[in-house]
């Protein structure tokens, strides 16, 4: 099963680097990894999406709890919450297909940011299922290049995540 875990973690250097020892020391594999100081200076919040059964997350997130750095850990797909992730996409814009990006980036609700005679580079924002249908709804010999951001997430409602 997926889990988005989110962390408040003290804004020190070397501080990812043991989060992430921690998870390849145990062979635990993260797909998604997102880092940003929050409103405090001193704290940053970080997001990880990791697949894994109820006890490894369990395990993972004890393991975490035991990090000197790391203030608070919560596991936000245990309940309601919100997820998003960035995507820019650059892609072939010429002749027929220029038209069609511009229509599959509509149809998205993407956002063209850069425009050059042969290409586009398309911005979208959602949850990664969304931005997996774009790229499987676009001809894949059309993709130069792809940039995610990876998974942040936040509760909904009364939810926080703080000290």
């Amino acid at each position: 099963m997926r889990h988005v875990i989110s962390l408040l973690i003290e804004n020190e250097a070397g501080a990812l680097s043991r989060v992430s020892g921690l998870f390849s020391a145990r062979a635990y594999n993260i797909e998604s990894l997102t880092v940003a100081p929050t409103e405090d200076p001193s704290m940053s919040r970080m997001t990880i999406v990791s697949v894994g059964s109820d006890d490894i997350i369990e395990q993972i997130t004890k393991q975490l709890n035991k990090l000197i750095e790391v203030v608070k850990v919560v596991d936000i797909s245990e309940a309601a919450h919100i997820e998003r992730e960035l995507m820019l996409v650059k892609v072939r814009a010429s002749g027929k297909d220029r038209e069609e990006m511009k229509r599959m980036s509509d149809i998205f609700r993407g956002r063209i940011i850069d425009v050059t005679e042969s290409t586009y580079v398309i911005e979208l924002t959602g949850n990664t299922v969304k931005l997996d249908s774009f790229i499987e709804a676009i001809d894949r010999s059309l993709i130069l290049e792809t940039v995610r951001t990876g998974v942040c997430g936040i509760g909904r409602g009364d939810r926080v995540l703080k000290v």
